[in-house]
C-alpha cells in the first residue's frame, strides 16, 4: 500500500491511521483472493470526509481488471473494503464511486510510473456559505 502525505491536524491524522489500518487487512485478504491485484492506495480530502474518500485497487495489468470484473471479484474487493473500514467507523455512501481499479501497465504508460501524479486529488474550492443574516443584508 502506498500512502501520498499531506500535512493533517491531530483528528484527521487518527482517522488516517485507521483508515491506513483497516485498508492493510483488506489489502492482505484480497492479495489471496483476488488473481492480479496487488496493492491499494487511498486519498481524501478531509474538509469532505467520508464522501472525498477514494480508494484504488492496484492491479500489474489491464486485462487482469477485465477479468476480475468479468469474474465478480471486484464485489470481493468492494466487500472487504466497506467490511473493514465500516470496523473504524467509516461508512462509504456509494462503494462503486468511492473504489477504483488501475494498474501498473496503465500507470506506466500514462505517467511514467508515478503513482503520485496519476493519483493526484482533485480539490474542488468551494466558496463558504453566507449565513441567513448576510443574505438578508445585501
Amino acid at each position: 500500500m502506498i500512502a501520498f502525505k499531506m500535512k493533517l491536524n491531530k483528528t484527521n491524522q487518527k482517522i488516517d491511521n485507521n483508515i491506513c489500518k483497516a485498508l492493510t487487512i483488506a489489502c492482505e485478504s484480497s492479495l489471496h483472493e483476488v488473481p492480479g491485484f496487488v496493492w491499494l492506495t487511498h486519498r481524501a480530502n478531509y474538509t469532505n470526509f467520508p464522501a472525498s474518500l477514494v480508494i484504488t485497487c492496484v492491479f500489474n495489468a489491464k486485462v487482469e481488471i477485465e477479468t476480475m470484473k468479468t469474474q465478480q471479484q471486484n464485489m470481493i474487493l468492494r466487500n472487504s473494503i466497506q467490511k473493514e473500514l465500516l470496523s473504524v467507523g467509516v461508512v462509504m455512501k456509494n462503494i462503486k464511486q468511492q473504489v477504483h481499479f488501475d494498474s501498473e501497465e496503465a500507470c506506466l504508460q500514462a505517467h511514467q510510473g508515478e503513482w503520485s501524479e496519476r493519483l493526484k486529488l482533485k480539490v474542488v474550492k468551494q466558496k463558504p456559505k453566507s449565513s441567513k443574516k448576510e443574505r438578508g443584508r445585501r
